[in-house]
């Protein structure tokens, strides 16, 4: 019998645990038999900042170097890739390879990925990226592995599998795909349709060691000691959603992978290799969940649905400043792509109508200093 997802322990990041979880994890979706000699493979990972293994932001080079070798053992050559906020280009990737670790795969001879010259796809069955401009290295693989990193996210709740496709925009262009896709349910439909434009052959989620509270950059490592797998992102997904205490209603993502019937509706429904319940951690800092605005809606009429836009506007997460962990950087204000931020007395204000709620200044401040806040009213809900 071949599973929809596996998932086995993974106690620590030593080696010879790393490469004892993927053989065990691997093994009950098919291991690695399609692997050819020859093949050129491409592990897209989530690089998100150039930021130390031990923050639990990036996938860890340890479980990257067994992986490596494992493939190498088949023939296949291995390309190492990602585009992280910021320029895309020799000198900011190669910082980043260097503060991540992943030089240590590039000593048992993986190729980072040193090609930064982007194409545009055509995707004429995308839901909301028909067109879109990608990072041209990928075009290399024979086969695409996604090596992605559970962490909690502003925007999107949970960034994981199918938000790691994100990395295939370049860099400096990330936030123009949050200004043309500001509503959550867009940006979510937008992440599936890069997904299942490149369809990975193989999905692993790095959960040794996930981030909680202030994810995806500036959260708290948390240690869950979990590898999972699956063919089916959407699926990993479904799975490591409730690792972190998350309901599929909760997933964006998730949510606009179940209309498109790329998943089903539960966990349950899954064949699932492996107790996940065992490891789920009850206690996981989230971010605050938008809370659904239908229970106040009782027909389609026009009174309906402006209750709805203002409990919307009312239920929905924002960016918050801690001012006193502010350093005044700037870099918020530079990277908002709505230009909703700007320095007043050397701190950042936000000005809350054109606010987009993308989350993009949360996700590099280097500080921590911008939050996930919530008003009143959704905090009362929340309880």
């Amino acid at each position: 019998m071949q599973y929809d997802v596996s998932i086995v322990s993974c106690k620590s990041y030593e080696s010879n645990e790393c490469r004892r979880a993927l053989e065990e994890v691997l093994a009950p979706i098919g291991g690695l038999e399609w692997v050819q000699p020859g093949m050129r493979i491409v592990i897209k990972l989530n690089l998100v900042a150039a930021m130390q293994p031990d923050t639990a932001a990036t996938t860890n080079p340890n479980l990257v170097c067994a992986l490596v070798s494992m493939l190498q053992e088949r023939g296949a050559c291995v390309i190492l890739g990602d585009s992280p906020g910021g320029l895309y280009n020799a000198a900011h990737l190669n910082h980043v390879y260097d503060i991540t670790g992943l030089r240590s795969a590039e000593k048992l001879g993986a190729e980072l990925n040193q090609d930064y010259s982007q194409a545009v796809a055509k995707n004429p069955n995308a839901v909301q990226a028909k067109n879109f401009q990608y990072t041209a290295y990928l075009d290399k693989a024979d086969a695409i592995i996604d090596f992605c990193k559970l962490k909690t996210h502003g925007m999107m709740g949970m960034t994981n599998a199918v938000k790691n496709y994100f990395g295939v925009i370049p860099g400096t262009m990330k936030p123009e795909y949050h200004y043309m896709y500001p509503k959550t349910e867009d940006f979510a439909d937008m992440l599936v349709d890069l997904c299942e434009y490149f369809r990975p052959r193989l999905s692993i989620c790095d959960a040794v060691y996930g981030m909680e509270g202030n994810g995806p950059t500036q959260g708290s490592p948390r240690f869950i000691g979990v590898l999972a797998a699956s063919a089916n992102p959407h699926a990993l997904d479904l799975v490591c959603s409730r690792l972190l205490g998350f309901e599929p209603a909760d997933i964006p993502t998730i949510v606009a992978a179940q209309k498109r019937a790329l998943v089903q509706k539960t966990q349950e429904e899954l064949s699932v290799c492996g107790d996940y319940t065992q490891f789920a951690v009850q206690d996981f800092k989230k971010p605050p969940i938008r809370k659904s605005t239908a229970f106040l809606s009782g027909g389609d009429g026009a009174i309906n649905r402006f209750v709805g836009r203002i409990m919307g506007n009312i239920l929905t997460p924002f960016p918050k400043l801690t001012p006193a962990e502010c350093i005044s950087c700037q870099k918020c204000a530079n990277l908002c792509p709505a230009k909703a931020i700007t320095m007043q007395s050397g701190k950042p204000k936000i000005d809350r109508d054109k606010c987009i709620h993308c989350f993009c200044c949360q996700e590099f401040c280097p500080k921590g200093a911008m939050k996930v806040g919530r008003s009143a009213i959704a905090r009362l809900l929340n309880r």
